[in-house]
């Protein structure tokens, strides 16, 4: 299905025990390439994060590869508000993920976490973040306690990295007139495995799964 966006495909190409490949085009295969690449010469996550700022770099600055199909809200979204949150890439065994982020004009995240290295930045529009730290035992249902420890303003281009437990929770706040897009690079199946959803107003916290807009995970019918 051509979409208009340079040679950009949506489908689910190369799915079930191979890598799944939601968005077929060569600027995302040679961004995946990289970061395969990347995580077998860099067994550190650190140094891994800042051999890839680069070419994370250039896929947020290119504009053609992400098809409309993955620009939208999401009228379902786990999250709320018309959030969606879709698959461009999973590996097979679920170690690497990539997302597109869509927040809707004023529309802010839940408090969450995402259990795994990564880079997150900005595709097009803005976003207010708020940064948040656990200061309790870290149970993952029940009495919970988190505190702000930075705010920041993020326009499209901009990105930053993910080292858990470090920056590991946030929220976010769509602050343009139209939809903000955000990608998530991380070393994991980010809206299907379980993690963790903050209600820092009543001090909670909750098993959380956000999914995916454009495919079920394992254990959800589709």
């Amino acid at each position: 299905m051509s979409t208009g966006h340079g040679s950009a495909d949506v489908g689910p190409a190369a799915v079930g025990s191979a890598d799944a490949y939601m968005v077929e085009s060569p600027v995302l295969r040679t961004f995946i390439g990289a970061v395969r690449r990347a995580m077998a010469d860099e067994p550190d996550p650190s140094r891994r994060l800042r051999r890839l700022r680069p070419a994370f770099a250039e896929l947020l600055a290119d504009q053609t590869w992400l098809p409309e199909e993955l620009r939208q809200p999401y009228a379902a979204s786990g999250m709320g508000q018309g959030i969606g949150q879709y698959l461009v890439y999973k590996s097979a065994s679920g170690d690497l993920s990539l997302s597109a982020l869509v927040l809707p004009a004023g529309a802010t995240t839940p408090v969450h976490d995402h259990l795994a290295w990564g880079l997150v930045g900005m595709y097009s529009g803005a976003q207010t973040e708020w940064v948040y730290r656990r200061l309790d035992d870290g149970g993952d249902d029940g009495p919970a306690r988190v505190e702000e420890v930075e705010r920041r303003a993020l326009a499209a281009g901009e990105f930053y990295e993910l080292l858990p437990p470090e920056g590991d929770i946030h929220r976010v706040r769509a602050t343009d007139d139209g939809p903000s897009i955000s990608l998530h690079l991380l070393g994991n199946d980010v809206g299907c495995v379980w993690r963790h959803r903050f209600e820092p107003e009543r001090d909670l916290v909750h098993p959380f799964r956000s999914s995916y807009a454009n495919r079920p995970c394992a254990s959800e019918p589709g």
